[in-house]
């Protein structure tokens, strides 16, 4: 199975899910146009990958900021990954936020309490 990569833009984050190595990473700004469009994608690919995933899947998430509309396509995204384990596969989630940066925070915290998955918010400087 090939990595999914696609590369950032000014309303998109960069998006790097390696098959090989089980290691999914979403980083920068979630702002596009079409949320639905843009997500669509990773939920495909994910659907493909569990399948036959990794003895452990990691999801790192580093999102400086996030709209309203893309907020519920990673819930979306997230519940995916809560089905997976559900059905035995060993997923984790590390949730990472600038210092000073209360609103990734709190929504990390929302996720957090709501995904049934191993889910870490993660300081950074």
């Amino acid at each position: 199975m090939n990595e999914l990569v696609i590369e950032k833009t000014v309303k998109t984050p960069y998006i790097n899910f390696d098959a090989q190595s089980g290691i999914f990473k979403i980083v920068g700004r979630s702002i596009p146009e079409n949320p639905e469009e843009f997500y669509r994608k990773l939920f495909d690919w994910l659907n493909i990958y569990f399948k036959n995933p990794q003895n452990e899947t990691l999801i790192n998430v580093q999102l400086e900021y996030i709209n309203s509309g893309s907020s519920k396509f990673i819930l979306e995204f997230f519940q995916l990954i809560q089905d997976s384990k559900s059905k035995g596969f060993n997923c984790k989630i590390n949730w990472y936020y600038e210092e000073d940066d209360e609103a990734v925070f709190e929504l990390g915290k929302h996720y957090q309490a709501i995904i049934d998955v191993p889910f870490k918010l993660i300081e950074t400087y």
